[in-house]
């Protein structure tokens, strides 16, 4: 599984080329339908083809385009390594994929610019989160939404455990006399007496410990902004807390002994700790809608909401997941043309209304069709 930040998403945002290619699909983790990925992904890739072609790159030109991704579908390794969803983005000068943990339905789309619209809904909205899960022997970070939760399996720089985060600052006998070992009491006990309490020596090292894991966890998440749960025993918990520099670690946790627990059990308990972070984000945004709709502060218009957007108007933008509004963006004229059906040179103006909110610095949530009011998918509050 692979981590998508929002910086990765500006970048995917402010790329441009004469042919880019976004391709989504789903994935499987096990059984019989990990066999039928690979024959998704390459009549993906057949329909990319057809696509540049109609726009104007000829066959050879389109093949070369699509070489490198085209040489994954007979890749096992990769496809037996999968997490809900697969997305690719190929350009003449770029080419990278993303497995998250998010299921996509099957599409392609070949324009001028990436289409990043699925994407939103790993970054704000109804997705994604982190579980770090907290021992002196094992630190381990997982990536989840509501369906399901994946380890990172490159954690960069965050040490795993106590021993080996200290193990350059203590001499190891000493070390082990404080945190304990095989034979004093088991994992994480060792160290406390009485009523839970660790000695002030013993804090003092587990704090050195997640301060470390802190920091590399800082650089792992750079620039991202989803919510992280810890889980673990209360005292770590309160040690962590008291470490900890990421934005958005939420207060309530996970108690208990991760390691010990079933996995659907941890996704269960995590995702009940962060999903009414989630639901009030997107409460909030249609309460302001309504408490504003009809004074000029708000629209649910999409032919009036891209010309906002490309002028920096609006704060908050609320779209729903799975729709597609067609058409085209006049800039000088400012006006928008919707169609029924997508034609040549059409784009997704839900798509350009979230890049055009992205870049002025505006929030966008990606909800379920049903939270969404309005008869377009798609509210905005304005800034003016």
């Amino acid at each position: 599984m692979d981590i998508f930040t929002t910086e990765e998403l500006l970048s995917l945002m402010e790329h441009g080329d004469d042919h880019c290619v976004s391709l989504f699909m789903p994935t499987h983790r096990k059984g019989p339908e990990v066999q039928q990925d690979p024959i998704r992904f390459r009549n993906l890739l057949k329909k990319a083809r057809e696509d540049l072609v109609s726009q104007g790159l000829r066959g050879p030109e389109a093949d070369e385009l699509l070489h490198g991704p085209r040489n994954l579908g007979g890749d096992s390794m990769f496809w037996n390594h999968q997490s809900d969803g697969l997305a690719m983005f190929i350009s003449s000068d770029r080419w990278t994929h993303y497995r998250v943990p998010r299921s996509f339905s099957e599409m392609v789309f070949v324009g001028d610019r990436f289409v990043i619209k699925p994407m939103l809904p790993l970054i704000t909205g109804d997705g994604r989160f982190y579980l770090l899960t907290l021992s002196q022997n094992q630190v381990q970070l997982f990536q989840g939404s509501k369906f399901s939760l994946t380890a990172v399996e490159d954690m960069g720089d965050v040490p795993t455990s106590l021993a080996e985060a200290l193990q350059w600052d203590d001499p190891e006998p000493q070390l082990q006399s404080r945190i304990g070992g095989p034979g004093r009491g088991g994992r994480d006990a060792a160290i406390f007496h009485g009523h839970g309490d660790a000695s002030e020596e013993a804090k003092t090292d587990i704090l050195r410990y997640f301060q470390l894991v802190d920091r590399g966890l800082s650089d792992l998440l750079a620039g991202d902004n989803a919510p992280l749960v810890l889980a673990g025993v209360d005292y770590l918990l309160s040690i962590y807390q008291e470490a900890n520099t990421y934005s958005n670690l939420l207060e309530d946790g996970v108690t208990g002994h991760p390691d010990r627990e079933m996995a659907d059990d941890l996704h269960r308990k995590a995702w009940e700790v962060v999903e009414p972070v989630f639901r009030a984000e997107i409460d909030a945004t249609v309460e302001r809608y309504n408490e504003s709709a009809g004074t000029g502060a708000t629209s649910d218009n999409i032919r009036e909401i891209v010309p906002a957007a490309a002028h920096g108007r609006v704060d908050t933008l609320l779209v729903a997941e799975g729709a597609h509004i067609w058409g085209q963006f006049d800039p000088e004229n400012i006006r928008v043309e919707v169609r029924d059906e997508a034609e040549p040179g059409d784009e997704d103006l839900l798509d350009l209304a979230s890049v055009l909110t992205l870049q002025n610095s505006g929030v966008v949530h990606a909800a379920s069709p049903e939270k969404v009011p309005g008869h377009d998918g798609v509210i905005a509050l304005y800034r003016y």
